[in-house]
């Protein structure tokens, strides 16, 4: 009857929690989903979907520097939050007053194990059976037109960096008929002459965290020339939870643009 979140912390899944903070966007939009409108207090300044919660919710501040007092003040009884989004400082301080539960998602299954805790805890498993099996319908019936595209994800500029292995955003990219060229694990930073090494098809550049443009891939033209670079919506790629009911569309329309 316990389970236990990526950090160890027991919840017992008999007990359902009413007063909701959230701290990171897609685990807003997940609490959505499960149609917890009213049981969500608070939300970060980055979580925009759905558009009319920052009206509705307190926002906490961010998901790096959420407001203590001002998620306090709401007198949660539970906070949700991720390992990679989030502080280990912020969590450790809330768990002094407030129960967190701290999720970690890297591959598929990750997800739908998430969104079946997330359901235990907040009562909501009938609906997250139906949204995993929804998830479950969308990942089988995409086929991607071709065989895998060697593919370089960049997320940063100065220095750049790139999504490796061991994160959401590859488990993504092969789901969507790409094969991530990167080796490294995690976020590495690359210089000119790994990139040239890596010899990616094509480049996509990601509309977060941060927001390329085209001057951009200018610069990446003069490194990779032989390569095709596509501007990508970053939420397909790296919003876990319901989002991805989402994001095989999207995948089908970016290899429409390959060929």
């Amino acid at each position: 009857m316990i389970f236990q979140d990526t950090t160890g912390q027991s919840f017992d899944n008999q007990k359902v929690y009413r007063r909701l903070v959230s701290l990171f966007p897609s685990q807003t939009h997940l609490l959505h989903s499960l149609g917890l409108d009213e049981q969500v207090l608070g939300i970060t300044r980055f979580c925009k979907y759905p558009s009319g919660w920052k009206k509705q919710k307190t926002v906490v501040g961010g998901t790096k520097d959420p407001k203590i007092e001002r998620i306090l003040a709401l007198n949660p009884d539970l906070i949700l939050a991720n390992k990679e989004e989030n502080t280990r400082e912020a969590v450790e301080t809330l768990r002094r007053y407030v129960p967190v539960y701290v999720s970690e998602v890297i591959s598929w299954q990750d997800n739908l194990h998430w969104i079946e805790q997330v359901g235990l805890l907040t009562g909501r498993q009938a609906q997250a059976r139906t949204l995993i099996g929804q998830l479950e319908n969308h990942r089988r019936n995409f086929r991607p037109p071709s065989g895998p595209v060697d593919a370089l994800y960049l997320i940063w500029r100065n220095p750049w960096m790139a999504a490796g292995q061991n994160t959401f955003i590859n488990t993504m990219l092969r789901l969507a008929g790409f094969k991530n060229v990167v080796t490294q694990e995690r976020y590495p930073v690359l210089d000119a002459r790994q990139m040239q090494a890596l010899n990616p098809q094509v480049v996509l550049l990601s509309s977060e965290p941060f927001p390329f443009k085209a001057p951009h891939a200018d610069e990446l033209r003069a490194i990779l020339p032989q390569a095709r670079f596509l501007f990508v919506q970053g939420e397909p790629f790296t919003w876990m939870g319901s989002y991805p009911l989402q994001s095989f569309d999207y995948f089908a329309k970016l290899h429409e643009n390959l060929t």
